[in-house]
């Protein structure tokens, strides 16, 4: 009698790719579903569950612990965004001198800070400081079984958890780009200025002359959109972990990962949508 050979054992590499990809199409179709859940539930959970919206914002802004002695996510974004600033300084004016017009320092600061680096900068800061911070809770919350405590108790875990994150995170990300934005924009300056000689007045006209104030407020656009990405993610990779501290862990460091390819491709994208593909910029004056 003839044994049937099925096509798993006939093609098993072709077998082991298609269970990855079906894998690969489940996860997504997971995600898909609750950052939909997550979303739809936002005005819900600012309607109910405010005291736990106003606890996340204070604990993402000058955060909670040894991480409050720092001042929080405010200083982490300060230190950065400073360092931006500087780099901006050293480097633009050491290029722009290679051609002569080194007095274009300044319309480097006013173009690239807002349109590029401190939106890349501030994503990298959630991502690293908030983000990571709402995974490590979440998944400690799912492996001590207390996210099962909630839904028992008839509390919408989704939006008590996830939705009050993803709020607070964009609230707490418009202040701190506030300070991202000015601290980059006086690094840049002081640097230019207090350590290559530069002429404040030079530079000074330079950088109003090119800082289009448009571009400012996209940028506030762009910074919002990044927010959300990072902490959907996070909130995704946390509230399913798995696997003990180990896998709150693994966790962790996987959503840093896809948080940060996420938002760089947002970046891309949302920066494409706002300022097309000749970017709106005259160089002139």
């Amino acid at each position: 009698m003839i044994a049937k050979v099925t096509l798993q054992q006939r093609y098993p590499r072709l077998s082991a790719r298609a269970a990855g990809a079906r894998t690969w199409v489940q996860a997504i179709g997971e995600q898909t579903r609750f950052y939909g859940a997550t979303l739809s539930s936002l005005v819900f959970a600012c309607g109910r569950y405010r005291g736990e919206l106003l606890r996340q914002v204070a604990a993402m802004s000058l955060g909670t612990g040894a991480l409050a002695v720092i001042g929080g996510t405010v200083a982490v974004v300060a230190f950065l965004t400073m360092s931006t600033g500087g780099l901006i300084a050293a480097q633009g004016y050491n290029q722009f001198s290679q051609v002569g017009v080194e007095a274009l320092t300044g319309f480097g600061s006013a173009f690239l800070n807002p349109r590029v680096i401190t939106p890349d900068t501030a994503a990298i800061a959630l991502a690293a400081t908030v983000g990571a911070g709402a995974t490590a809770q979440l998944g400690a919350m799912r492996i001590n079984e207390e996210i099962d405590a909630l839904e028992v108790m008839g509390i919408r875990a989704i939006a008590y958890l996830a939705s009050t994150r993803v709020a607070a995170g964009v609230i707490v990300v418009i202040p701190l780009y506030c300070v991202a934005l000015v601290l980059a924009f006086l690094a840049a300056r002081f640097g230019t200025t207090a350590f290559y000689g530069q002429s404040t007045g030079v530079y000074d006209h330079y950088f109003n002359t090119f800082l289009i104030p448009g571009d400012v407020l996209r940028s506030f656009v762009v910074t919002i959109a990044v927010a959300a990405v990072v902490m959907l993610i996070h909130t995704y990779y946390g509230f399913n972990a798995h696997g003990g501290p180990a896998g709150v862990g693994e966790a962790v460091g996987r959503a840093t990962r896809t948080s940060l390819v996420s938002s760089a491709f947002t970046i891309l994208l949302v920066t494409m949508a706002l300022y097309g593909q000749t970017g709106n910029f005259d160089f002139a004056g």
